[in-house]
């Protein structure tokens, strides 16, 4: 069997990892789209990510706005904001730099078994590293909230919950 009937699966199973990852960590947050979608620009002296990594990048983006316009998140509450949806970037960004560090051993074709479940277990770190992260910035903002956001925040995560229910 040639080499590259072999990478091909792996690369699959990465890419599949990576979105999980993105999904475990910053999916939970992420309810129903917005009505007015946030255009994510590229910091200012640089120029935006292309292809892939583009995508990844609007999508963290865009769940942070969908989840800012859900919580109707006040002017008093950004500061305490700002903190989750950083921590939700740097999940992200985490992810990213694990899986192309990842796919790139992985194109070297010598992956053992035992390697790809340390490849596994690498990710699954990161997952929970960043779930812990999130959980302590969300907690924060949570705390702040009045009693008739927090039950609207509990009835975004349950509707995304159950929404979510059969993917994992």
């Amino acid at each position: 069997m040639p080499l590259s009937s072999l990478v091909t699966p792996i690369r699959r199973s990465l890419a599949l990892t990576a979105l999980l990852g993105v999904i475990v960590i910053a999916g939970p947050l992420a309810p129903a789209r917005a009505e007015t979608p946030a255009q994510p620009t590229a910091p200012q002296g640089r120029a935006a990510p292309q292809g892939r990594a583009a995508r990844h990048a609007e999508t963290v983006e865009q769940r942070i706005a969908d989840l800012h316009a859900a919580l109707k998140i006040t002017p008093d509450e950004e500061t305490d904001w700002q903190a989750v949806a950083q921590a939700m970037r740097d999940n992200a960004a985490a992810l990213q730099k694990l899986a192309t560090d990842k796919a790139a051993q992985m194109r070297q074709g010598n992956v053992t078994a035992v390697q790809d479940m340390q490849i596994y277990l690498q990710f699954a770190q990161a997952h929970v590293d960043g779930l812990k992260n999130l959980i302590t910035t969300f907690q924060t903002l949570y705390k702040a909230m009045p009693d008739q956001q927090k039950k609207l925040a509990d009835d975004v995560f349950r509707h995304y919950r159950q929404r979510h229910a059969g993917r994992m």
